[in-house]
């Protein structure tokens, strides 16, 4: 288990790379610890909750929201959880914004910690304190920013995953690769989703490559005031289309992605596009869809990056430089009707 600790503006957290689940009760006590996760987790590792206090939601995206919230803060009062219980999100990106949306306010605020058991969750989901629950079509639209105390990498819960969760978690490390090291963005490209999967010795490397992008990213501007804003190459539109086409989060952020790097051609003159619509393919991701644009629009133009009649857009000069640039919303509108 190799730890390090990486600080935050107001704390700081402490990340388990090389680890196994085994080591948890080194980090926490399993008597003042309650693990959050799903039934799908529970499932597949039930051995490995022996002796820990659990609580088990259903799986999927549409249970990421407040009527869950309550229900968990019902079962925390019955375990008698306080000030000094630590809840441990055991499970994907779903079940880890919860757990930190409920630590956060549940008597206030106690602390928190994640196992991630997804590719999406280790190299993005998990990491940087955003915390939150979907309203409706709107995704994360209540929520928070509070830093986990720790999270524990043990890349073994990886062999469960479907390779549409493998996809899924890919198109976050082809974000990273794209917004931030074009050095990654060619080992992907020499790379496919089962050599990877088959090779541990690359595959660690690579997710603490990525889970160190983002922590980066985060201690620069934890508060999304500028770099961290990046993060969201792909995600505007993405976002839109997630919930409205029942898509997984990767798939929605890869086309959010194609259509992007399409808008930087246009108003950036990038010249990759191909290759970054080569790569998703490379890793089982879609790439160009058809929508009902209008109606992904009106979604859209309730992303939180959006300032009055503007819009923060991510767009690529080159792959691996990602910049912010402002987008009349009228103007976005016709680009992407364009497509």
């Amino acid at each position: 288990m190799k730890k390090q600790t990486f600080r935050f503006s107001n704390s700081s957290t402490d990340f388990y790379f090389d680890a196994s689940f085994k080591q948890l009760k080194e980090i926490v006590s399993k008597e003042h610890s309650i693990i959050i996760t799903d039934e799908n987790i529970f499932e597949l590792h039930a051995a490995k909750f022996k002796g820990w206090k659990t609580i088990v939601l259903k799986a999927g995206e549409e249970y990421k929201v407040q009527a869950t919230v309550d229900a968990i803060i019902l079962q925390l009062i019955e375990l008698e959880a306080d000030r000094k219980t630590t809840l441990i999100g055991v499970g994907g990106g779903v079940v880890t914004d919860i757990t930190g949306y409920v630590a956060s306010i549940y008597m206030r605020g106690v602390a928190f910690g994640f196992v991630p058991t997804t590719l999406l969750a280790m190299v993005d989901a998990s990491i940087g304190g955003k915390n939150g629950i979907d309203v409706g079509v709107y995704k994360n639209m209540v929520g928070n920013i509070r830093q986990p105390s720790f999270l524990l990498y043990d890349v073994s819960l990886l062999k469960t995953l479907p390779d549409a969760e493998w996809s899924n978690g890919f198109a976050e490390v082809i974000k990273h690769a794209c917004i931030k090291d074009a050095a990654m963005f060619k080992l992907l490209q020499q790379h496919t989703l089962a050599s990877l999967q088959r090779s541990k010795k690359v595959l660690a490397p690579l997710i603490e490559r990525n889970a160190k992008i983002k922590i980066k990213v985060v201690q620069n501007d934890e508060f999304e005031k500028g770099e961290r804003k990046l993060l969201n190459f792909g995600h505007t539109l993405g976002h839109a289309l997630e919930n409205q086409y029942q898509l997984y989060h990767g798939q929605a952020v890869a086309i959010g992605m194609t259509y992007a790097a399409g808008i930087s051609k246009q108003l950036l003159k990038f010249k990759q596009t191909d290759a970054v619509v080569k790569t998703l393919e490379q890793y089982g991701l879609p790439t160009y869809a058809s929508f009902d644009k209008p109606k992904v629009f009106e979604v859209l133009k309730m992303d939180k990056k959006r300032e009055r009649t503007g819009i923060n857009y991510i767009l690529l000069e080159r792959i691996g430089k990602g910049v912010i640039k402002s987008i009349p919303l009228t103007e976005l509108e016709d680009i992407i009707n364009q497509f």
